[in-house]
């Protein structure tokens, strides 16, 4: 089963992921949502939509806008509508 981590937290398990340009999105209810903080960062993918951001939270560590999601997505994105990816060292296993 597919998990993310970072600094030794499970941050997102779920056997229900989707990959999308080689990122796992994870749905909202496998999220360990402590780990999470809303960021204001948004960026613009041209064939998915508007990503917004959550900055990771882990024993006072702060990874700033290390996760996204498609809150809106276009049609073609359908699939990932609301689920989260990770970067900037977060470990998917």
């Amino acid at each position: 089963m597919p998990k993310a981590m970072w600094h030794g937290q499970v941050l997102a398990e779920s056997e229900t992921t989707e990959v999308v340009d080689g990122n796992y999105y994870f749905p909202p209810s496998s999220l360990h949502p402590e780990f999470f903080r809303e960021s204001d960062a948004q960026t613009v993918c041209g064939w998915k939509g508007t990503a917004s951001y959550y900055d990771l939270v882990v024993d006072g560590e702060v990874n700033p806008q290390a996760a996204w999601y498609y809150p809106d997505p276009k049609e073609a994105a359908s699939n990932i509508k609301g689920m989260v990816a990770f970067w900037k060292g977060v470990v998917v296993e």
